[in-house]
């Protein structure tokens, strides 16, 4: 993903993560050259400042890193959790009205794994490696799946919620409709008996 920034801008996107999954975050930034019309790379005193959090708008992560880097965290609650980055530059270093170009990657679950790696450290051979991927993918599937219950039952709660209320309103409007009625034919009742008209 790309995106561009003002200096001090301040980007923030939403991920929906199950429970209990790794996140790995690697971003690269450009800054605009005025002078040559493109993105050239970040000086090294330029540094992005990473600021995660859950679902509850706990902050799960915040911290500085360079012009380049790679941030990495676990989710302990599934939901939509809000990654924001921003520059840590003055007008002086990005030359008033400057812009920044970042390059997000972002790999979450099985994805973060880095499975040559992995086959290495741990002598496996080709099927061994292909059965740990495939074990990997099953427990991310089924984490994907606890995580769409639990949506499921926050939405289900929600449209209970909804309809009890609407029922309520209902039963109360026709409440208030026969009152009214019954307000209505008795001072009817009365004033045409005052004009003796009944």
């Amino acid at each position: 993903m790309n995106m561009t920034a003002g200096e001090t801008e301040k980007k923030c996107f939403i991920e929906e993560i199950p429970d209990e999954t790794m996140v790995i975050g690697k971003y690269r930034t450009q800054l605009w050259d005025k002078q040559s019309g493109s993105f050239l790379p970040a000086t090294p005193g330029l540094g992005m400042h990473v600021e995660i959090k859950d679902p509850d708008t706990k902050i799960i992560l915040s911290r500085q890193y360079g012009s380049d880097g790679r941030f990495t965290f676990t989710s302990h609650t599934p939901g939509e959790h809000q990654i924001c980055l921003h520059s840590n530059s003055t007008k002086m270093a990005l030359f008033a009205g400057g812009k920044l170009r970042v390059h997000l990657d972002i790999q979450v679950g099985e994805h973060t794994n880095n499975y040559p790696e992995i086959a290495a450290k741990d002598k496996l051979t080709e099927l061994q490696l292909r059965v740990r991927q495939l074990l990997d993918q099953v427990e991310q599937i089924q984490k994907e799946q606890n995580y769409q219950r639990y949506r499921e039952e926050r939405f289900r709660m929600t449209s209970e919620s909804t309809n009890q209320r609407v029922l309520w309103w209902s039963i109360t409007q026709t409440l208030i409709l026969i009152i009214t009625g019954i307000w209505q034919m008795k001072h009817l009742k009365s004033f045409f008996e005052a004009k003796k008209l009944v």
